[in-house]
């Protein structure tokens, strides 16, 4: 499983690539797996305005669907709408194909190392 080692991550199996206070968010390469055959991904509005605890994301497998969250807020200012064709993508390389690019607001509280991200998920 690949799990880059610069990157931040939530419990919730989402990676951030943070520079500043921009960000882009995707699905870690554990989530894919787990979420196995990806059908449909509801990307966040643009110019989405979003709390801490706010669902920004909806993936649909075929095995479940998935809501998305992080624990600080954000407005997204891109979103990868290859996505809407083609959600397929996450699956194919998780950390190449982001969900959307963000902007923080506040602080980025609640995020893991890889390492801290990496005991959660072989705890599961």
């Amino acid at each position: 499983m690949n799990l880059p080692k610069d990157l931040k991550y939530t419990k919730d199996h989402i990676w951030l690539d943070i520079d500043g206070n921009e960000a882009t968010v995707g699905i870690t390469d554990y989530a894919q797996e787990e979420l196995g055959e990806i059908l449909f991904v509801d990307l966040p509005e643009m110019g989405g305005v979003y709390a801490a605890g706010d669902i920004f994301c909806e993936i649909e497998s075929s095995k479940t669907a998935q809501a998305l969250s992080l624990p600080f807020g954000f407005t997204v200012f891109e979103q990868n709408e290859e996505l809407y064709d083609s959600p397929e993508l996450l699956n194919e390389d998780a950390y190449a194909n982001c969900i959307a690019n963000i902007i923080i607001v506040g602080d980025a509280e609640g995020l893991l190392s890889w390492e801290e991200y990496e005991a959660i998920i072989s705890e599961e």
